[in-house]
């Protein structure tokens, strides 16, 4: 059970290669104990040594209870921890825990940090009953326990901190990264079993209408909603081309520059945007597997969406992703600067200057972006006439619309459907 628990953290396999190129490089055994000090993983030989000891101790004093109680000084000192145990051999050991929790510990040694003499084997004598003739046993094999100077030994401790430090942060990422790919699969999943269901849509070519709106939502910074219509997309081209990698890799790389198009559209830093579109474009080919590739385009269109923004990393990064999700989801209101400022409890001059500084554009320039760009996608994919697109997306009466649309494209409102 404890086992279980552990390795639902800790990936088993990578532990147990790390164990390996431990020992092999310093040549001193290694172990992994769950909470209880029992081993689940030992790389090294043990020397007779314990073997032989073990014996002697009384029932309710063993090397699991001594192992076990080093690692939760370890886990309250927050690191390495060094300790001798009843045969006044050393170890040392770091505690693998999860939010506080002791779920196990990385045991090393035995070892001595100066050359074994008769007195060593003395003191063991005085404290427990050993018969002469095993003592005798304990003392021929206690010179082949590896001798480490203390400053070594310190240098391993360092060691096995930077080993096994971040391997459950580590591990608990890849779990994440598991659990994300699992949801977008149902996702996708669920689009596939709409479209079978769907004789209309079965019959229909490709959704570019989901496309642009795609788009939208990028230039828009709305990575939520870009992402299930990603889902959406791929969950078609999963319908309709089956298992054929190449044919979605290609599609793959066509959303992909197609992305980078609307990310320099929105205002991106163009040098910047290609750069990372070579890279992903460069990634999408060289993998083969389904759900990685499907994964690494939804990674494509958060770093597009938030691409958008200039924003540096502080305490008010948050701030302002969060009004930016509000204006996503109320921009067809009559929406001012204090509502955001409030919604994100900031005084509305403080939120404006900060607004400007980490989008490059005021409020009222952004607010009016993602207004076109809605009414951009209903001009090509609805016959709402123009006025009631220009009403259905915030804007106060169809003449002020016009004008911003045609400051923004070039183009009225009439031209740009008919193109």
């Amino acid at each position: 059970m404890e086992q279980a628990i552990l390795y639902s953290i800790i990936e088993e396999n990578k532990l147990k290669e790390i164990l390996k190129a431990f020992q092999e490089c310093l040549d001193l055994p290694i172990q992994v104990i769950d909470n209880n000090g029992t081993i689940l993983q030992s790389c090294g030989k043990l020397n007779n040594f314990c073997t032989l000891f073990q014996k002697y101790l009384p029932s309710d004093d063993t090397c699991d209870k001594t192992h076990i109680k080093a690692s939760k000084k370890a886990l309250n000192l927050g690191e390495t921890y060094i300790f001798s145990c009843h045969a006044n051999l050393n170890h040392i050991v770091f505690p693998l825990q999860h939010n506080g929790t002791l779920l196990g510990s990385i045991l090393v040694g035995p070892f001595l940090m100066d050359h074994p003499d008769s007195l060593l084997i003395q003191d063991i004598a005085k404290r427990y009953t050993i018969p002469t003739n095993a003592l005798l046993e304990l003392y021929d094999e206690i010179n082949y326990i590896k001798v480490l100077t203390p400053k070594l030994v310190t240098q391993v401790s360092k060691l096995i901190y930077f080993l096994f430090s971040n391997l459950i942060i580590e591990s608990k990422q890849l779990m994440n990264i598991s659990q994300e790919k699992f949801h977008q699969q149902s996702k996708i999943n669920e689009s596939i079993q709409r479209y079978k269901f769907d004789t209309q849509k079965t019959e229909s070519s490709y959704p570019f209408e989901k496309e642009k709106e795609l788009m939208t939502k990028v230039k828009t910074g709305n990575a939520q909603d870009a992402k299930g219509i990603l889902n959406d997309l791929l969950g078609y081209v999963f319908f309709s081309e089956g298992n054929s990698i190449e044919f979605i890799k290609s599609r793959a790389i066509e959303l992909c520059s197609l992305l980078s198009r609307a990310a320099i559209e929105g205002g991106a830093p163009k040098e910047n945007i290609l750069k990372i579109n070579n890279n992903f474009l460069k990634t999408l080919t060289e993998i083969k597997d389904f759900e990685d590739l499907c994964f690494k385009l939804q990674e494509i269109v958060e770093v597009f969406t938030d691409s958008m923004f200039n924003i540096t990393p502080t305490k008010n990064t948050e701030l302002i992703k969060k009004a930016i999700g509000y204006i996503a989801e109320n921009f067809s209101t009559n929406l001012t600067l204090d509502d955001v400022a409030n919604y994100v409890h900031l005084n509305p001059s403080y939120f404006s200057s900060l607004f400007k500084q980490s989008t490059g554009s005021s409020f009222k320039e952004y607010l009016n972006m993602v207004r076109i760009e809605e009414s951009k996608r209903l001009l090509s994919n609805t016959d709402y006439s123009v006025i009631n697109i220009a009403v259905a997306t915030g804007f106060e009466n169809q003449s002020y619309y016009s004008k911003v649309f045609k400051k923004l494209t070039g183009l009225t409102p009439r031209q740009y459907r008919s193109i």
